[in-house]
């Protein structure tokens, strides 16, 4: 999982959003607002549909597109359990949590980096970095 995560706000447009998503060369990001109970998620699968409906992404906004009931995962899921919450669900991103917090987010990217030869290191660490916009 990368433990750095890009959030962004609800009033971020979805263009700012796909440019900061861009910049960091991922496909979701994690909503932090303020008055909602939980976190949320845009990605770029939320993008290209509202895109494709011919909306105008300077002008809308990520709070009226993003995913507002997520599944959660706990750093001590194994690959498989995240494997199968993400067919299940049929998303591409989890959102890792710790304590109520942050701890990551968790892509098929990354399961299959681990899953494959050529893949990256497959740890998780102990310690989460706290979440960067």
């Amino acid at each position: 999982m990368s433990t750095v995560v890009l959030t962004v706000g609800p009033q971020h447009t979805l263009r700012e959003a796909a440019r900061l998503m861009s910049d960091r060369r991922v496909g979701a990001a994690v909503v932090i607002d303020p008055d909602s109970p939980g976190p949320g998620i845009i990605t770029e699968r939320d993008l290209m549909e509202s895109i494709g409906a011919g909306q105008d992404p300077a002008g809308e906004v990520v709070g009226n597109h993003l995913t507002a009931s997520l599944v959660f995962a706990a750093p001590d899921w194994s690959l498989e359990e995240a494997a199968v919450a993400m067919v299940r669900g049929g998303f591409r991103h989890l959102v890792v949590t710790e304590g109520g917090d942050i701890a990551g987010i968790l892509s098929v990217r990354d399961v299959v980096r681990c899953w494959t030869d050529d893949g990256a290191i497959c740890e998780v660490p102990a310690s989460a970095a706290a979440p960067t916009t």
